[in-house]
């Protein structure tokens, strides 16, 4: 007989308990540091990261235009050709042979009309992409979904401890196990960013194509990185500092949330979680709970989703 928690379960998601355990790292990057207890107050959070379907819902239903979709103001773009300034995204390109893996735009290329409908470019589409992460989503296009669906996207503790799957202080969300054999999720596997020896292009998979979790969720790990709530500082800092606080709708935001790393930009920064295909131990051994990356808001590329939460009221 199900519990009465379980008959009010929210479609496609699962209940996380209240928690204390060990989040962040001291024995990977610097930024995971430093190793802490933290609280979580139990909530929901979706088994799967949204999905291509899901987002073609809130789109048909409100008409919401990507940030990648946008026409840009050349005044934002002082000194730029105005004939470059164009609705596009990130999108990855495998290079021929190996490179230098401090040049990030030796595999990263700005690609016009690359957006959510056409992950690669103007050429291309999700036709038969509708079971796969949604990409090309900046912050605040996650953000919107989240608040049209009733929910929330998640704090960076909510994320992590979740990610654990029950696992508390293990490496992986499977355990502390590395090997090939032993890897449970989409990730880069050969030499990135060049050579892959999986059978087909690195690059996004169904949602739930890897065994859950020990809390049942899917894609905890590799797939998409996945936003988070939080704004980034290079390392955890206190509760107060982590405060979230809400973000802009638009491309002005206020001074106190300028990038931690640069602070004369005036973009901020939110934390990424979970890695994703594109992740390899030659490069960025990020697909663990621990890991977790910055990203500028107004930033959307072929390897960033997110998943929602729904935390009680009250």
């Amino acid at each position: 007989m199900p519990s009465e928690e379980m008959k009010s379960a929210p479609a496609g998601m699962l209940r996380i308990p209240d928690a204390r355990f060990r989040m962040g790292s001291e024995h990977h990057y610097i930024e995971e540091s430093p190793e802490h207890d933290a609280d979580v107050t139990g909530f929901w959070i979706d088994r799967f990261p949204v999905t291509n379907e899901d987002y073609r819902r809130f789109v048909d239903a409100t008409g919401y235009v990507t940030l990648a979709e946008r026409e840009l103001d050349p005044e934002q773009f002082i000194g730029a050709d105005p004939n470059t300034l164009v609705p596009g995204s990130l999108v990855f390109q495998q290079p021929d042979g190996p490179v230098d893996l401090r040049s990030l735009s030796l595999w990263w290329v700005w690609r016009p009309g690359a957006h959510w409908r056409q992950p690669q470019g103007a050429d291309s589409s999700v036709a038969g992409l509708t079971d796969h992460p949604v990409v090309h989503v900046a912050y605040e296009d996650a953000l919107a979904y989240s608040v049209w669906a009733g929910k929330s996207l998640p704090t960076e503790t909510e994320w992590e401890f979740a990610s654990r799957g029950g696992l508390d202080g293990a490496v992986y969300t499977w355990g502390d196990e590395h090997e090939l054999a032993t890897i449970k999720a989409n990730v880069w596997e050969g030499d990135f960013p060049w050579r892959s020896t999986k059978p087909h292009s690195p690059r996004t998979s169904p949602v739930g194509s890897y065994a859950a979790n020990g809390y049942g969720l899917f894609d905890m790990t590799g797939n998409v990185w996945e936003w988070t709530q939080d704004r980034w500082w290079p390392k955890h800092q206190s509760e107060d500092a982590t405060a979230c606080c809400p973000p802009s709708q638009t491309r002005t935001f206020q001074s106190d949330e300028r990038n931690a790393n640069h602070p004369d930009m005036h973009i901020p920064e939110r934390v990424l979680k979970g890695g994703s295909h594109l992740c390899a131990p030659n490069y960025c051994l990020r697909y663990r709970p621990a890991a977790r990356i910055g990203q500028p808001v107004d930033s959307a590329t072929t390897h960033i989703g997110f998943r929602c939460v729904l935390r009680d009221a009250g």
